[in-house]
């Protein structure tokens, strides 16, 4: 198998996250007893929250540099960044090692495109909903994106950074998430972007009425599939 380095800790439960879907499909394709060969650098979440200002993105890029160059150095073989509004710096981070990174985008676009890129819409923090960082790369898998519903930045904040973030799901955030895909599949969304590592916890992928890409799980699918030796 080849060693994969996550950049995580942003936040720790969407690493938590990671960590056991990866070693779950390395379980069920290799042995039971089977686990991936990973580097995890955990941040600091403390310093990379919420951030809104130019010099807070500088900061961040200059953090999630040294901990991939770190990650280099150790033996890494190719990185990922565990968290989508962090992917803002991934140009500056990608520039700063000689390992591919695998951007969280690329992947969902392209499993999309495989499956018919349907006319989507994306949740997430306000960051990566309005941003055209994260837009651009999904349009460039032909994904006909829903402009962003700016009557649930607010809420959708309050509900990632105050609750999954620190590892809390509530009925209350599952029925508001459950409402606003109901309001996104009347606007014409025929598929959900979960644009957020921790959203998962509150909307089951599984069993909605329109489909949903999970933007973690299919990341950490990659991710094993490439530790394991696909592509």
């Amino acid at each position: 198998m080849r060693r994969l380095g996550l950049i995580g800790g942003i936040s720790w439960v969407s690493t938590r996250t990671y960590y056991e879907q990866i070693n779950r499909i390395v379980q069920r394709r290799l042995d039971r007893r089977s686990s991936a060969p990973l580097l995890i650098e955990s941040l600091d979440f403390s310093q990379l929250y919420a951030l809104s200002e130019e010099e807070d993105w500088l900061r961040a890029a200059a953090i999630l540099v040294d901990s991939a160059q770190r990650l280099e150095r150790a033996g890494a073989e190719a990185l990922i960044i565990g968290a989508n509004s962090m992917h803002r710096v991934f140009d500056q981070v990608e520039d700063a090692v000689n390992v591919p990174i695998f951007h969280i985008a690329d992947v969902v676009g392209e499993r999309m495109a495989a499956n018919g890129a349907p006319r989507a819409a994306l949740i997430g923090t306000s960051n990566v909903m309005t941003g055209n960082y994260y837009r651009r790369r999904l349009v460039s898998h032909g994904i006909d994106l829903l402009p962003p519903d700016t009557d649930t930045l607010a809420q959708l904040d309050t509900i990632i950074y105050d609750e999954l973030m620190v590892g809390r799901a509530t009925r209350h955030s599952e029925r508001v998430l459950k409402t606003i895909i109901t309001k996104l599949e009347q606007e014409g969304a025929k598929a959900i972007i979960l644009a957020s590592t921790e959203l998962g916890l509150i909307v089951d992928v599984d069993a909605n009425v329109l489909p949903i890409y999970d933007s973690t799980r299919i990341h950490a699918e990659y991710a094993a599939g490439w530790i394991l030796g696909d592509g």
